[in-house]
This record gives structure tokens, C-alpha cells and sequence, in this order.
């Protein structure tokens, strides 16, 4: 009893007060209370008492002092705080009652927590000099509890220590500024409710650029009289960085010079012939003296001491003429030496002509073709590059002569893994017989390498599958043979009755067709064939076959003034045998918008030249071609090798570009990363070389190809890269612009032209690149490819292909083949393949099908109708939509025919049309 009696005697004593507390949104906060002795606990908020049924209480005893200790809680919610409208805080209390009186606790405050969104001044960008101060101000947004700010850089934290400013508004300071402080700074707001971000600002620390030290005078530029002599310096001391300030004055410096002339030396005069000797001879001499050889002038041709027979050959010695006098056997010595020195040349000559023929066999075992050296690299253009114009010195120029420094190189990588008689004895329907294939003897120099291992005498006999051919009928092989060689040859690399053709096959397809006809695609290429129904006789089929080759643009014509619009290419077989033409659809590259263009399609004989077949704006009775804005649709009459090629009428010819920015890590260096921009005609048998070859080495496409026009006006075309973030890429010096050569463009004939450009990023955190890619002709056109990637991305980008419905399908045969139904095709052909006394006719279906150029074509061939519509077939096989030709069907009806001139144009209406042709 003595302890209670004690405690009973004491005020009560608070172990734990009320704190200050914050309500974030909407959730309510707990004020606790504990005192001991206590018989009751109250709290008392804003001078008022809290019911007692908000009270939430405890009580236990102190097993020490056996004093009674009391706890209590309440809960406030925001909606109290809200409706208070006192001169303070809103703030509550606790009283506590014992035997001997009461005792309050300390005054416990309850605000609503917040934090505004914008900042009352956000950091502003800065270009500071190097060494100069950098000051970012920073106020916070306003909020309670106050808020904390911390600094960013580039999206990591920055420390504190000795650069920000916390006297004032939490200011960045940094006191000398060095170029790793340049980046994009972000203040950084926070408190219990919110974390607020600022604007970012840019600070760029700058550099002045500075001169260096003069270089020594160059030589005078004249050998001889007043010249000039130069000096130069180079703003590098320090180079501008980040913007800075290009040096002022001259980087060049001139004086005049002078250089003593050379002075050739001159002989005087001869001086008088001496006595006459006991030899009988007599001398005389003359000096290099009138005038002497100065300052490196030449000295004097000729002797400047002469000998005389005295006599004229009479002088005797010892009572004999002087030209007797010789012994006996030295006339018959000369005679000796002469025979001997005759018989040692044509030994010489016997040993050299063995050592030539030895060497010739030696060499032609290592094969008949060549190849160009740079298709082992991997399949891209090759440029050795140099300063074009001294007063630009960032400008790269690339248009070198070809044979000197820019090796001939492949637009995908090499196929043919074994030896090429291998390939084409695995192809044998698809090649002519060849002849004999012999190699002189010679020293092959780079860029050529012998590639390929045969016999010294190599023979290919080819032969077709028994199944190719009709039966009874021999493979007839007068057409062209298909190129086997692989590369680029000088003229003077083969015997004159060597054959064969400088391309090499990069693409083929190979389908059985009969009777039923149908479709040959070379996916993603623009190249297709169409043998229509009926083509191919009842009991017979024939392989058929395409190929595409890359073409020289400098075989087309001996002018050179021609240039491929189109992959050359191939099919076949020669000896294939059809009833009606088969239609053949060229993707081309030529701008035909303007009348700027002579566009011909022609064919490669035997000898390699090629022919031309006809002109697509001229008319023909042995071949049809309808251009369009992006491919070509030809009718020919033989198996062969075609290409459409043009002629510019004017400078405003033009050709498309395709342009592709490609991307890949730089494999050596972990904070590389390479762009690869290329420049390609606008087919997509060209761009398909390029996606296939990016893809194996891992490239990503960047920006979506885009397509500008290239024009004859004989200007380059210039390639630069730009907006690259200079605070966090680096790039390799003297490579932001480069350049190819206008023929280099021109001429490219599907070769992919392509330039490279190395970046460095500065950190690992650096993991987007963003910059734009310039290409612009010289007085011409220019896109823009914008470029914004992640360089650490794991997955590749996927190189996009082509959306034909085709892309993937290399043959079909038959009806799948076809989008207009056999019957109806057949009715149609019949209806109009005969006049009638309506003009009803196949002339008046081509107008109405846009098909009505180079008609004395169409009446040539046993059924017009048909051909048109194989046209008009390979015009829509891109869609299956058979509108446009019920449409023409319908307008044909409606002028014809009365009864049908109500007809209404819709897809129920049109079908029903062919309903009545079927």
C-alpha cells in the first residue's frame, strides 16, 4: 500500500505526447496520449473538448510503481482540418486527471499536406567558356512540409559538396566550369505527398578556339623568276568545341619570292686541231662555257673532246697502210663474237617463250573466272576517301578514279560457296552450251583475284532434264547463255572468242509450267512472269526460270551515254516454245513524270552486246512494253537476257534514290556505334540486297526509307550527318560530310552505295542517339532522315521487306495464278476478238482498259482480247480486285448496248456483268 499511497500523491506525469502530423490526401492521422498516475485522459482540440466516444483508450499498471497508466488515441480526419477556420494551425491537446489535479500536454499541430506542381523559377540553359562559373537557379514549388531539392545531371544524381548553393534557393553553382559539366540539369522537388520535376536545362560548356604555331614557308611555287610562297596555321590550339568561337584572321599568310632561273649550259667554240700524232690522229676540244650550266640548269650534250684521221685512212706505219696493219686474226675475231652473241639471243628467247607457256599452265589451273577481290569483304562499297576543296576541310570527297582507289563490290553477300562449274553443272536446263574456256597467261593485278579452280581446258555440255522439253522435240540453246562469271573484267583479260558475260546471278526462281499457265515471282524484287492459259501446248510442260544480273553500265553503249534503269534479266529456256507472249513485269528506277528520258528495252546477244528491241514510247509488231511510274510490263518475243535502259533527253532527267540509314554497335568498341547510310536505286531488288546484307551483320533500319530524285545536271551528291548531342556523342573527325561522285550515282546500276559514320559516346549512361542524316544533290534535292534509336537494345530491329501479296511466293500455277476466272476470261476474249456491227471490239476493251498505245501489236496475235488482258492481269497483281475491269465492261455495255445503259455501279451490279459474259 505504500507505493500506491505515494503514487496516489503525484500529478499525472505524460510518458508519451501528441507530435505534430501531416494528413497526405485523404487519409486520417492518430494523435496518441500517455500519462501515468491518470485516472482519465481527454483531448481537447482547437480550446474544445473531443466527445468521448472519439476517444480510443487503454489502461495497465506499472508493475514497478503499481501506478495506474492510461493511454488514449483519437483520429483526425482532413475534412476536420478543412472546416477549421481558426487564426492558427489547426491543433489538439491531452489532459489528464489523477487524485491530486490535472496536467496538460504540449500542443500537438495537424496540417494538410501538398506540394504545388510548378516550380516558382525553374533552371534556365547556359552556355558557359571553359573555366567560366555556371549558376542554375532552383525555387521550389511551394508545399508543406517544405520541400527538398536535389540536383540531376543527365538524369543521375549530382553531389552536393561544393557546388550547390544552400544559403539561398538551393542554387547550383559550380565556381570553373570543365567540359564534363556540360549536360542537361533537372531540379528535383520533393516532400512526403509529391517529387516534382523542373524544365530541364542545357549547359554547354564551350571552348574558343585558338590558332597554332605558322607552318615554315612552302617552296617558291615557280622554278624560275617571281613566285609565291605560303604558310599556314590551323585554329586547334585549342580546336572550337561545343560552339565556340572560330579563330579570327588568316590561316593563311602569302609572300612574294624569287627564284634565280636555271641557266642550261651551252658549248663554245671548238679550238684548233692539234698536230698531227705518230698515230696519225689529231684532237680538238671544246668548253660547257658559253654560257656555264647555273642554278641547276642542264649541262651540254654532246663529246667535248674530238679525235681525226689525219691522212683520210693514208698514214702508214712501217711501210704499210694503217688499215692493214692489223693481225690476221682479228677480223675473223669480230666475226666470231658476232655469231656467238647471235647464238646466246636465241637461246634466250627459246628458255623465255618455255618459262611463258609453263607459267600460262600454271596459272589457267586456278581457274577461268575473276572476281572482283572486294566481294570477299562482305558486300559493300568500298571508298577511299580525300579533302576535296582546301577551304572546307570537313568536306570528304569520294570520286576517285574507279581503277585506282574504289574496288567494284556486290550488293549482297556471295552465294556460291562452292566453285561456279559446280553451280552451273546443278542448273543445267538454265545455261547454253558455253565454249571452250581458256585463260591466258597473265599477271593479274588488284582489285582481281583468280577465284575459282577448274581445268586448264574447261568444257560445260549442258544438258536439260528429260521433263523440260516436249517430247520428240531436241532443246534448241541458240539463246542467250546465262552470265557464269562473277565480277568485273577488263576487256583484255580473255581470248577474243571467250563468250561469256561479266555479271553473276544474285536472284533466280525456277517453276514446272503446263498447260494451265501461271505466275513466276523472284520474291522481293519487283520481277515477275506470266505464261497465260492456253500458252503452253496439252501434254507438255517447261521449267521455267528467272534470273537477275547485275549489268556494267558501261556495256550498254559505246557512247556511254546510256545507263540501266532496271536489274537486267534473264529467262528462259531458250528453246521455250509458246502459242501466245508471255507478260514480264521490270521494276525501274527512272523519274517518267516528265518527258526528260528515252527509255529502250533491250536484249544481250552472244557477243555480249546488247541490242535494242524496241522503244517504249515507239510501236512494234515483235514487242510490247507499257511503262509505268514505277515498273515496266514487256511482252517479248524470244528467251533472253532484257534490261530497260535510258538516255537523259536534258539535265532534268532523273533517276529515284532509295535512302536507308542502317545502325549497329561497333563490335571493338563498347561505347561505339556505327550509321550506315546508303544510297540505292528505287527497286526493291536493289533495297532487298541491302536489308539482306544488314541483317546478317545484325543492323537495325533506323527511319523509314525515303525516296529523292537524282537529276543529270552532273552534280555530286553529298551525304552529312548532323544535331549530333556534342555532350554526349563524339564522332570521328573530318567524316560529318562526304560525298559521291555524280557518275559514282549515276551509273550505280543497283550497286549500293553506301557511307559510314563512327560515334563515340562519352558514358555507358548515354543510351539514346538522336541526329539527322542530310542527303542532297549539288544544286538539287535533299531529304532528311531523322534518326532516334537506343543503342543498347538487345533485340534487332526488323528489316522491313515489301507488302506484295507475293513477296514470299515464288510460283504459282493454274487457276491461283489468274484473278480474272478462266470462263469468264475466255467469253470475254470471245466477245471482243470479233467486230461487230457495234464497234464492239478488242480495240475499244484496250481503250477502255488504258491499254490502247502500240495497238498494230494486238493485231498481230491470234486472239488480241487474250494478250490484253494478260496485261491488264500483271497491271493488277498487286490486287485482287476485279473492279476496274467489270467497270470498263459495264461503260462498253452502257454505250453499246441499251438494255444495259440503266446499269448502276455497284459491286452487285458489276458482278453481274460478268455473269453475263461467263
Amino acid at each position: 500500500m505504500a507505493p500506491r499511497i505515494a503514487g496516489s500523491g503525484t500529478l499525472p506525469h505524460f510518458l508519451e505526447e501528441p507530435v505534430d502530423a501531416y494528413i497526405v490526401k485523404s487519409n486520417p492521422i492518430k494523435l496518441r496520449c500517455q500519462a501515468r498516475p491518470a485516472l482519465q485522459i481527454f483531448f481537447k482540440c482547437n480550446g474544445e473538448w473531443v466527445h468521448q466516444s472519439q476517444h480510443m483508450s487503454q489502461e495497465h499498471t506499472d508493475l514497478g510503481t503499481g501506478l495506474k497508466i492510461r493511454e488514449v488515441m483519437i483520429n483526425v480526419s482532413r475534412q476536420q482540418v478543412e472546416d477549421f477556420h481558426g487564426p492558427e494551425d489547426y491543433w489538439c491537446l491531452c489532459v489528464a486527471w489523477s487524485h491530486l489535479g490535472t496536467s496538460k500536454s504540449r500542443k500537438a499541430t495537424v496540417r494538410i499536406a501538398y506540394l504545388r506542381k510548378n516550380f516558382e523559377q525553374d533552371p534556365q540553359g547556359t552556355e558557359v567558356p571553359l573555366n567560366g562559373m555556371i549558376v542554375l537557379h532552383c525555387r521550389p514549388p511551394e508545399g508543406v512540409p517544405v520541400a527538398e531539392v536535389e540536383w540531376l545531371k543527365n538524369e543521375e544524381p549530382l553531389s552536393s559538396e561544393g557546388v550547390i548553393d544552400t544559403r539561398g534557393d538551393h542554387n547550383l553553382i559550380i565556381s570553373e566550369a570543365r567540359l564534363s559539366d556540360s549536360g542537361n540539369y533537372t531540379c528535383v522537388a520533393s516532400n512526403i505527398v509529391a517529387k516534382r520535376r523542373s524544365a530541364t536545362a542545357t549547359v554547354v560548356v564551350y571552348v574558343n578556339g585558338g590558332w597554332s604555331s605558322w607552318t615554315d614557308w612552302s617552296p617558291c611555287n615557280v622554278r624560275c623568276g617571281r613566285g609565291v610562297q605560303k604558310r599556314s596555321r590551323t585554329c586547334t590550339n585549342p580546336a572550337p568545341l561545343n560552339g565556340g568561337a572560330f579563330c579570327e584572321g588568316m590561316s593563311v599568310q602569302k609572300s612574294t619570292c624569287n627564284t634565280l632561273c636555271p641557266v642550261d649550259g651551252s658549248w663554245g667554240e671548238w679550238s684548233e686541231w692539234s698536230v698531227c700524232s705518230s698515230d696519225c690522229e689529231r684532237q680538238r676540244s671544246r668548253e660547257c662555257t658559253a654560257p656555264e650550266p647555273k642554278h641547276g640548269g642542264r649541262l651540254c650534250d654532246g663529246v667535248a673532246l674530238a679525235t681525226d684521221n689525219c691522212t683520210g685512212g693514208l698514214c702508214t706505219q712501217n711501210r704499210k697502210l694503217l688499215h692493214d696493219a692489223k693481225p690476221q686474226g682479228v677480223e675473223n675475231s669480230s666475226d666470231v663474237a658476232l655469231y656467238s652473241g647471235l647464238a646466246a639471243g636465241v637461246v634466250t628467247v627459246v628458255l623465255l617463250i618455255i618459262a611463258v607457256t609453263l607459267y600460262r599452265r600454271s596459272q589457267s589451273e586456278y581457274g577461268v573466272d575473276v572476281i572482283d577481290s572486294s566481294a570477299l569483304t562482305g558486300g559493300f562499297q568500298s571508298f577511299s576517301f580525300k579533302t576535296s576543296r582546301q577551304a572546307n576541310p570537313l568536306l570528304i570527297n569520294s570520286s576517285m578514279q574507279p581503277d585506282l582507289t574504289v574496288s567494284r563490290t556486290y550488293t549482297s553477300p556471295m552465294c556460291f560457296q562452292d566453285s561456279i562449274d559446280k553451280e552451273l553443272m546443278a542448273e543445267r536446263s538454265l545455261l547454253d552450251p558455253l565454249p571452250d574456256l581458256k585463260v591466258k597467261g597473265q599477271k593479274i593485278e588488284l582489285p582481281f583475284i583468280v577465284s575459282l579452280g577448274v581445268a586448264e581446258r574447261a568444257e560445260y555440255h549442258v544438258m536439260s532434264h528429260p521433263q523440260t522439253f516436249p517430247r520428240g522435240l531436241a532443246p534448241d540453246y541458240r539463246g542467250v547463255a546465262v552470265g557464269t562469271t562473277l565480277g568485273r573484267r577488263d576487256k583484255n583479260l580473255f581470248t577474243p572468242q571467250v563468250t561469256l558475260t561479266s555479271s553473276r546471278p544474285l536472284h533466280k526462281a525456277t517453276a514446272v509450267f503446263g498447260h494451265a499457265g501461271g505466275r513466276l515471282v523472284v520474291p522481293n524484287t519487283g520481277i515477275s512472269l506470266l505464261v497465260p492459259h492456253g500458252g503452253i501446248a496439252e501434254d507438255t510442260t517447261w521449267e521455267m526460270y528467272m534470273i537477275i544480273n547485275q549489268e556494267d553500265s558501261s556495256t550498254v553503249s559505246e557512247e556511254g551515254t546510256e545507263i540501266f534503269l532496271s536489274p537486267a534479266v534473264t529467262y528462259g529456256p531458250p528453246g521455250l516454245d509458246l502459242s501466245c507472249p508471255i507478260a514480264m513485269t521490270i521494276a525501274h528506277c527512272a523519274e517518267v513524270a516528265a518527258d526528260d528520258w528515252t527509255i529502250r528495252l533491250k536484249r544481250q546477244m552472244q557477243d555480249n552486246k546488247w541490242e535494242e528491241v524496241m522503244s517504249v514510247d515507239e510501236e512494234s509488231t515483235s514487242c510490247y512494253c507499257l511503262l509505268e511510274a514505277q515498273r515496266c510490263h514487256v511482252l517479248p518475243k524470244h528467251p533472253g537476257r532484257y534490261a530497260l535502259v535510258g538516255e537523259p533527253l536534258s539535265q532534268e532527267a532523273a533517276k529515284r534514290l532509295r535512302l536507308a540509314v542502317f545502325g549497329s554497335p561497333d563490335t571493338s568498341n563498347s561505347l561505339g556505334f556505327t550509321l550506315r547510310v546508303y544510297c540505292v536505286d528505287d527497286t526493291p531488288h536493289a533495297f532487298q540486297e541491302v536489308a539482306v546484307g544488314e541483317r546478317s551483320r545484325g543492323g537495325r533500319l533506323l527511319e523509314e526509307p525515303k525516296m529523292m530524285l537524282f537529276r543529270g545536271n552532273t552534280f555530286s551528291l553529298q551525304v552529312s550527318i548532323q544535331d549530333v548531342p556534342q555532350l554526349l556523342w563524339s564522332i570521328k573527325p573530318f567524316t560529318t560530310c562526304q560525298e559521291f561522285s555524280f557518275s559514282q550515282v549515276w551509273a550505280s546500276n543497283q550497286r549500293p552505295l553506301q557511307c559510314a559514320f563512327s560515334l563515340e559516346r562519352y558514358s555507358h549512361s548515354s543510351s539514346q542517339l538522336s541526329c539527322k542524316i542530310s542527303v542532297r544533290q549539288v544544286k538539287g534535292e535533299e531529304q532528311i532522315l531523322q534518326v532516334y534509336t537506343s543503342v543498347v537494345e538487345n533485340e534487332k530491329g526488323v528489316v522491313p521487306f515489301f507488302t506484295q501479296s507475293d513477296c514470299t511466293i515464288t510460283s504459282q500455277t493454274g487457276s491461283r495464278a489468274f484473278k480474272i476466272p478462266l470462263s469468264i476470261r475466255q467469253r470475254i476474249s470471245a466477245t471482243f476478238d470479233t467486230a461487230n456491227a457495234k464497234g464492239k471490239d478488242w480495240q475499244l476493251l484496250a481503250q477502255k482498259l488504258h491499254i490502247d498505245r502500240n495497238l498494230c501489236y494486238f493485231a498481230c496475235q491470234e486472239s488480241p482480247s487474250s494478250v490484253i488482258l494478260s496485261l491488264w492481269e500483271v497491271q493488277h497483281q498487286d490486287s485482287g480486285d476485279l473492279d476496274s475491269l467489270a467497270s470498263a465492261l459495264e461503260e462498253i455495255s452502257k454505250v453499246q448496248s441499251p438494255k444495259t445503259a440503266t446499269l448502276g455501279c455497284s459491286r452487285e451490279e458489276r458482278d453481274s456483268e460478268f455473269t453475263k459474259l461467263g
